[in-house]
């Protein structure tokens, strides 16, 4: 397989920790593939179109800590070895941040920009319809990922309560806060990804937030709140993108506001489109000079081909696998320090959590006890991971994934999975 097939490369980061764990053969081999995977058939009538056929997956990795949790993204080029390594890895994220879940994963090969808002609606209620056995608040809980969001998971939770006669507010996560939604959910991710970047600029490179630049690639929800937050820490971004491109700062003290990149995307369509700075390439910014980039796209950014010439000391991936084993080699002798997706990301997944929590309770928390509990949570994570790698002497992504795996092991061993 490729360097860019995503489930070879989360398989090789299992096998990266073979060595620093005691894992019996029977549950190594078991770890290697999912427990489940379901591909499904959606037809669809477009509305003033034809009928058409979609192909829906969700795949469920582990559940040996909890019910499986894990989001659901709707893209072209969706397959299922995307969709196994990013269940895979939500395996190890719930595990690294610490919170009674396993890990899942859904989409559908869609380009949801050629469809209406009525044709996604019928398309999500189709995939629940499809699934509904499958899924579920003790069973499997989806939440938002690339191009879903708070309507998604709203039809979601309508569409499986309509089948189950009863309110179900717990079988989907990241919803509006009127229909059981947490506070702080929609910025949770990018504000765990600052607190990251904050806690590890800290530790790595001996300096306070305020101190550092920052190049952000991405500008979607993860991207757009992890800039949000960093600026309000007082950290400099120097250098944003999104899709269509990006945007780099003539100097250390980047001319912007956060109103600023948000006014440019609503009226010009891009962040990069943002004045006093000079437009660039998504591979001109991952070759910025500044002290800390933040890949927070989509997976295999960082290949071995563009990883010798990153120039930022630090990499928090705010992206699900935007670094390759290979580049993750390249990077570790340059002496970058790689703070890995399953514990810079793992905010949105701890905050759904919470909402799930909220939702069997039929409670709701104020935003500030949200962004209390995700604080201390992350902080604790972080330093557990850095501990690790400390007394391993191995890199942050082998020292959270061993965490993560011994976590799912202790769990099997312990209730005599099999």
């Amino acid at each position: 397989m490729s360097e860019e097939d995503p489930f070879s490369n989360a398989l090789a980061q299992l096998a990266s920790v073979a060595d620093l764990l005691t894992i019996e053969p029977e549950y190594y081999e078991t770890l290697k593939n999912p427990r489940r995977e379901l591909t499904v058939s959606l037809p669809v009538k477009l509305i003033g179109g034809n009928p058409t056929t979609f192909v829906g997956y969700r795949v469920q990795h582990n559940n040996a800590r909890g019910p499986y949790k894990g989001g659901l993204r709707y893209h072209p080029r969706v397959g299922l070895s995307e969709v196994k390594a990013l269940a895979m890895w939500m395996t190890w994220k719930t595990a690294i941040i610490d919170i009674p879940f396993g890990g899942s994963k859904g989409g559908i090969t869609v380009d949801p920009t050629k469809l209406t808002r009525d044709d996604l609606e019928i398309l999500t209620r189709k995939y629940v319809d499809a699934l509904e056995r499958d899924i579920g608040p003790d069973v499997d809980i989806t939440a938002p990922d690339v191009n879903t969001n708070a309507q998604t998971m709203a039809w979601i939770m309508n569409e499986y309560s309509r089948l189950r006669g009863h309110n179900e507010p717990a079988v989907s996560t990241g919803k509006p806060i009127e229909l059981g939604g947490s506070e702080g959910r929609s910025a949770a991710t990018g504000r765990g990804v600052a607190i990251c970047v904050r806690e590890a600029v800290k530790r790595f490179l001996k300096k306070g937030v305020k101190d550092v630049t920052v190049a952000v690639q991405g500008f979607g929800n993860v991207g757009s709140n992890t800039v949000s937050c960093l600026m309000d820490m007082g950290a400099k971004v120097v250098a944003v993108s999104d899709v269509l491109g990006g945007a780099r700062a003539t100097g250390r003290t980047p001319g912007w506001s956060f109103g600023d990149l948000q006014a440019a995307v609503k009226k010009r369509g891009s962040v990069g489109k943002v004045g006093g700075a000079e437009e660039i390439s998504n591979e001109e910014l991952l070759e910025s000079e500044v002290d800390v980039l933040v890949p927070a796209a989509l997976e295999n950014q960082i290949t071995e081909a563009n990883a010798k010439r990153v120039r930022a000391r630090l990499i928090v991936e705010a992206a699900n696998g935007p670094t390759t084993p290979h580049a993750d080699h390249v990077l570790d002798r340059g002496g970058v320090y790689v703070v890995p997706d399953i514990l810079a990301n793992s905010g949105g997944v701890l905050v759904s959590y919470f909402e799930w929590v909220q939702n069997l309770n039929r409670d709701h928390w104020p935003e500030e006890a949200v962004n209390e509990r995700l604080e201390l949570k992350m902080k604790k994570a972080f330093n557990e991971v850095v501990d690790h790698s400390v007394k391993e002497s191995v890199d942050l992504r082998r020292s959270a994934i061993a965490l993560a795996v011994d976590r799912v092991v202790t769990a099997m061993r312990i209730s005599g999975w099999h």
